[in-house]
């Protein structure tokens, strides 16, 4: 059994990350980088918002790949090196890798840490697969280093999934996926596949990321404690609450999170008022139709999409083939 390899690019620049921050608090408009929600904590409390009943996106995704995973992979090229961003536990790529036929498997993440067990446990259920993981912050861009001597002429898949893309503004998300189409190399056959979340009713979309429980607001609140850890800031929880409301004419879920009262937060150097309803936003969730994300694809460079829905066309698989 090969075992896999491990490359560590990204390094936390405390200094970086907190100009960042700051800046996004300083704004006229208040805001975060959603990326910035999933400290420990929140992520394991994004694992609980995906059995709430409210947000199915995670249950749909994964009975689409099933029902068309023949037809999926009839259109994907065999023996290609599957590149999972934002790989996680892997367990979605794990499903796909011996259907699709797989010739060799990247596992992207901010830290390869967070990858390196399920790596290790996906390598013994596909012991001839190369596999590797890969530590990087590909938000800004996807780059794929020298020492995962990737072969030119492999076909590569880049896998997408679970809807992250709606996190970016349609013109953010021309800029990321032009990036991807370049990372798809000149391999004949190369192509992304990517999940996406379509329009739904605007009262069902504020369910889904506002539950009965509240776990989605524990998430989003969350938030202020990873800032204060990072920064050095002040945010008291009790002082907001959350909020989620659609924006019907930008086609998106926004959340914020709202001071309930006036408030002063201080910071190392610095300190922000807030009056009594100002906001922070801190995620957009955008939601897409089938030929507006076709074109999106199109725009930026693709050559062609063919796009799978669940039987009720609440979500969305594309594979979008680079040339």
């Amino acid at each position: 059994m090969t075992a896999p390899h491990f490359i560590q690019l990204y390094q936390h620049n405390a200094a970086a990350v907190a100009q960042e921050l700051l800046q996004g608090l300083s704004a006229p408009q208040a805001f975060t980088s959603p990326k910035y929600l999933y400290d420990a904590l929140g992520s394991r409390l994004f694992e609980a918002i995906t059995e709430l009943p409210e947000y199915d996106l995670t249950r749909t995704e994964a009975q689409l790949m099933q029902l068309h995973s023949a037809s999926m992979a009839a259109q994907l090229p065999r023996g290609a090196c599957w590149i999972d961003l934002g790989a996680g536990n892997c367990e979605k790529a794990g499903r796909l890798l011996g259907l699709m036929g797989a010739g060799r498997y990247v596992a992207v993440d901010i830290s390869v840490d967070f990858v390196r067990q399920a790596l290790e446990v996906l390598q013994r259920q596909h012991p001839g697969l190369p596999m590797a993981g890969l530590g990087v912050d590909f938000s800004g861009g996807l780059q794929l280093p020298a020492e995962l001597a990737l072969d030119p002429a492999q076909p590569r898949v880049l896998f997408y999934p679970g809807s992250s893309i709606g996190n970016f503004t349609p013109e953010q998300a021309q800029g990321f996926l032009r990036n991807l189409h370049a990372g798809c190399g000149s391999a004949v056959g190369s192509g992304l596949l990517i999940g996406v979340d379509l329009l739904k009713d605007p009262a069902e979309l504020e369910a889904a990321y506002d539950d009965a429980l509240g776990v989605t607001a524990a998430f989003d609140l969350n938030l202020l404690l990873h800032i204060n850890r990072l920064v050095g800031t002040d945010f008291a929880v009790r002082d907001w609450r959350h909020l989620s409301r659609f924006n019907a004419p930008l086609s998106r879920v926004e959340m914020h999170l709202q001071a309930r009262h006036a408030v002063t937060v201080q910071w190392p150097g610095g300190q922000r008022q807030f009056a009594a309803g100002d906001t922070i936003h801190t995620e957009n969730a955008c939601k897409w139709t089938v030929p507006d994300f076709a074109a999106l694809l199109r725009n930026a460079g693709f050559a062609q999409t063919q796009a799978w829905t669940d039987p009720a066309e609440r979500f969305a698989v594309f594979w979008a083939q680079a040339r």
